[in-house]
């Protein structure tokens, strides 16, 4: 069972799935260790109707909300941002609301641009053709020709506007701002397998349609067919080292809580900006006291998640209600650096549709909207199918200070330390909220919106973990090259969010998957000579 394998990767999530795929056509000996297993899609909530409840429950986006066998606790109360993950095979697009944007070309150069933070070693043509392989591997539903973009292929058409989509054009059109029908990961049409979307609206409880593209439908049965070996339930300790100084496998437990060694000749880490440095900071040893690939000191450090606003109108006009994929339009009219509005970098703006009947009654009791007792019911319909907003996702600069640590006394269920989040707001970061807030009640405005309700930052929307490894050409300034390889362990790589050197102002799984395609390139170039 623990035979030694040629490439070990830690994790089955967006990256470890792509980077798996790439790599089986060199026919070497691969193996993905993952945490959770596999899910079924009889047992996604959108197959109740209890599947708000359950969103809640053993479905909720946040691990200790969740607290399934494949979690593990995260100690987040010195963070105003709390953690949204998924442990399984499909990692975190099993929840994602499978909005599908790329960063754009200026993300890579911000030091140049706006003399912040670090420009990336690599830039946006270099990853433009693994965007482009990506989109059609996960099966991308788009409009070609976003002036917010170069230009790049569709691979099926947008989703439908549906009556708030064509609300928020039409706002968008009068005030003379940028938006564009959103790259999704529904398909629109039946493609490789997957039945097209028919707009039940449950995206984010999971898809049981299978419309949505997560890994487990898209890379993963490529990936196996070719031979590439997924080992469910096994949860990663440590990477272990030898003599040399190069990583020798990693020590796990499996089903059934027995602790066991993984040799491998290469290790790949694909466990997001919280578990990659988790493993890393765990693998201490005496010849890497402080961690593995930890001789910068940078492992753990800049973590960034995506500070989001949350503001949504009340409407007198019944719109989509929940039904639909969560996010039908967006805008970048605010992304790129603009001095007159105070703050460097910018946000996008997710325009989406409403909410299920029970979100919708909970968020108007906490917002005041809907009343206990008399005039409960007539409240309550004034918002269920004429509620609906927008999320902005701002750029968070990377900062030392927000990191991830070992927690002292916190562990999982086998023993293993928990990870520890410290993370505070930047102050650009509060300036572009305040400034998103703003130009969304603008927005709303124009839309017809009779009411508006805020909550900024958003508490639960640590949807996106990144920086925590980030790459780059100097061993003191960062933990991995150019290409995905330990500068310190020569055959030790990483390919989530976790090498991020800024966060761009965009979902990120779209340029997490793109990276991990590019570094699988590469190590296939470099086989040769892949250590020297």
């Amino acid at each position: 069972m623990n035979d030694p394998v040629d490439v070990l990767i830690i994790g089955a999530g967006a990256s470890g799935a792509a980077v798996a795929w790439s790599l089986a056509e060199t026919r070497m000996r691969i193996l993905c260790l993952e945490q959770g297993d596999w899910v079924k899609s009889t047992d996604f909530p959108s197959n109740g109707r209890d599947w708000e409840t359950r969103q809640f429950a053993d479905f909720h986006i946040n691990p200790n909300r969740r607290g399934n066998a494949a979690d593990y606790p995260i100690n987040e109360e010195a963070s105003p941002i709390k953690v949204a993950n998924f442990n399984g095979v499909g990692g975190g697009t099993i929840l994602y609301a499978g909005h599908f944007p790329r960063m754009h070309p200026s993300d890579f150069r911000v030091r140049t641009l706006d003399a912040v933070a670090q420009d990336w070693p690599i830039d946006y043509q270099a990853l433009s053709p693994y965007f482009d392989l990506n989109d059609r591997m996960m099966g991308i539903s788009s409009l070609a020709g976003d002036p917010a973009y170069p230009p790049k292929p569709s691979v099926m058409p947008p989703l439908p506007l549906g009556k708030s989509g064509q609300m928020w054009a039409r706002a968008m059109n009068s005030l003379g701002w940028h938006w564009w029908p959103a790259d999704s990961a529904m398909a629109t049409q039946d493609y490789a397998g997957r039945a097209k979307c028919v707009n039940l609206g449950h995206c984010i409880a999971g898809c049981a349609q299978g419309a949505k593209a997560s890994t487990d439908l898209t890379y993963w049965p490529e990936a196996i067919r070719q031979r590439v070996e997924l080992r469910t339930r096994c949860r990663v300790r440590e990477i272990t080292t030898n003599e040399h100084g190069m990583a020798s496998g990693a020590i796990y437990y499996d089903a059934d809580g027995i602790e066991r060694f993984q040799p491998a000749e290469v290790v790949i880490l694909a466990c997001n900006g919280i578990g990659t440095p988790r493993i890393l900071l765990n693998s201490a040893s005496s010849r890497h006291p402080h961690g593995l690939s930890n001789s910068s000191g940078l492992v753990g450090k800049n973590l960034m998640f995506h500070p989001y606003a949350s503001i949504q109108g009340v409407f007198d006009q019944k719109v989509d209600g929940y039904r639909g994929p969560h996010i039908c339009v967006w805008s970048q009219q605010f992304y790129e650096t603009d001095p007159a509005r105070g703050f460097v970098r910018g946000y996008t703006y997710q325009f989406g549709r409403g909410r299920g009947p029970v979100l919708t009654a909970m968020s108007g009791i906490a917002t005041g909207l809907i009343p206990w007792g008399q005039g409960h019911h007539e409240a309550y319909r004034r918002l269920f199918e004429h509620s609906a907003g927008m999320l902005a996702i701002c750029e968070d600069l990377p900062e030392e200070h927000n990191c991830v640590t070992l927690d002292p006394d916190l562990t999982d269920a086998d023993g293993i330390p928990a990870p520890r989040i410290q993370y505070t707001l930047g102050d650009n970061s509060r300036r572009m909220l305040d400034h998103a807030v703003a130009r969304g009640r603008e927005i709303l405005a124009a839309a017809g919106a009779r009411e508006v309700y805020v909550e900024s930052p958003m508490a639960m929307a640590g949807w996106h973990l990144l920086g925590t490894a980030r790459m780059g050409t100097d061993p003191a300034t960062s933990v991995v090259n150019e290409w995905g390889r330990s500068h310190e362990v020569k055959n030790l790589f990483i390919v989530d969010g976790s090498i991020f050197v800024t966060s761009g102002g965009v979902n990120p799984t779209a340029t997490i998957q793109a990276l991990a395609l590019y570094i699988a390139d590469n190590i296939k170039r470099r086989l040769a000579n892949l250590f020297d």
